[in-house]
């Protein structure tokens, strides 16, 4: 085991703080990563506080992990000393069930390891996963990402959450040529499937409650906007969308959105609202559509989505944050107030004696 220096917090009601925590030693499939940048993610958030009851603490977050390769053990073959590479929302899995066999980890049928707050499986796991608010990081080579020439490292860490959590369902559902896609709301997760749906040739429109955001939703490639607020909109729009992607994390009406699929169009949610959502079945009856849900996507996907991203030019819109500045950030999120990612830049990270 080692030491390294991590921002952690010990209950809901506690600050994070620098701390340290131990990680094993490199086992021989093992990649050792020196922390570049983690982006701060509303599950981090969620997560430090407890509000989805499942939290063990010490609690350190971070699942949007840049960095660089400084140990690999002896039998892996897929990367250097020195490679630039990512860790997403998941460190392992069971690797024997159908759903990882076909790529899909992320839906492993005994329970994907998180990268932070999951039962840590390696041999010489510490009971509980720590993520990416630390200085380094082990993890096995077959959940670690490439991040390819030509991404700014910093602007690609929200890719390894926010990115794949748009990308896979758009790739899911067809976005592309042709196809209307619509987004609803306009935050870390909705800029980037504006800008992703933008890349795949897709027709895109956002659909968010302020007005002010029509500039931006432009810029970030959105063909049209519309404010959910106008009615006479809203009702021109009425199916007329093959894919609505709801990035809302807060409690909304379903049904309003159902309204604008047409027939044998998919409504996705990939936001995830702490209450429960209601619809009524008519909302799907009607026109034969679809009410859907999606996590994250497999190391293959995710791997794709990192070289498409590279190809077309896609990052997060980010913010630059020092490590000790990470509470404030937390506040500053609820409060809407980030344009659209926090990244940390781990460089920032205090040294222990600054602890004191």
């Amino acid at each position: 085991m080692f030491i390294t220096r991590a921002f952690a917090c010990d209950d809901p009601m506690s600050r994070l703080h620098l701390s340290q925590i131990r990680r094993r030693e490199t086992a021989p499939r093992d990649v050792r990563i020196e922390i570049l940048y983690c982006g701060v993610c509303h599950s981090d958030l969620h997560t430090a506080r407890n509000e989805w009851n499942s939290t063990i603490y010490p609690v350190v977050p971070g699942h949007e992990i840049v960095g660089r390769v400084v140990e690999v053990g002896a039998q892996v073959s897929s990367f250097r000393v020195g490679d630039h590479v990512g860790v997403g929302c998941m460190v392992d899995s069971c690797r024997e069930c159908a759903s990882c066999a076909e790529g899909l980890e992320q839906f492993c049928e005994k329970g994907m390891v998180g990268t932070y707050n999951g039962r840590d499986r390696s041999p010489g796991g510490e009971g509980h996963t720590f993520g990416g608010y630390s200085s380094h990081i082990v993890v096995d080579e077959r959940y670690v990402l490439r991040i390819p020439d030509g991404l700014d490292l910093a602007a690609a860490a929200p890719l390894l959450c926010a990115g794949i959590t748009t990308y896979s369902p758009l790739r899911r559902w067809g976005a592309g040529p042709g196809r209307r896609v619509g987004v609803v709301g306009l935050g870390g997760l909705g800029h980037m499937a504006v800008k992703l749906a933008h890349a795949m040739g897709a027709h895109v429109t956002m659909i968010t409650t302020s007005a002010g955001k029509a500039g931006d939703a432009r810029r970030l490639g959105a063909d049209e906007v519309i404010v959910s607020g106008d009615r006479d909109r809203m009702k021109a729009a009425t199916r007329s969308f093959d894919l609505v992607i709801d990035c809302v994390s807060n409690a909304h009406d379903l049904d309003t959105y159902l309204r604008l699929v047409r027939r044998d169009g998919v409504l996705v949610l990939v936001g995830a609202p702490e209450d429960a959502l209601s619809v009524r079945a008519f909302s799907l009856i009607g026109h034969r559509k679809t009410l859907a849900g999606s996590a994250i996507g497999g190391i293959a996907e995710t791997q794709e989505m990192l070289d498409f991203c590279a190809a077309n030019g896609v990052h997060a819109d980010i913010e630059t944050i020092r490590m000790e500045d990470i509470n404030e950030a937390y506040e500053r999120m609820l409060a809407g107030d980030v344009r659209y990612r926090f990244v940390i830049d781990m460089a920032t990270m205090p040294g222990v004696a600054e602890a004191a």
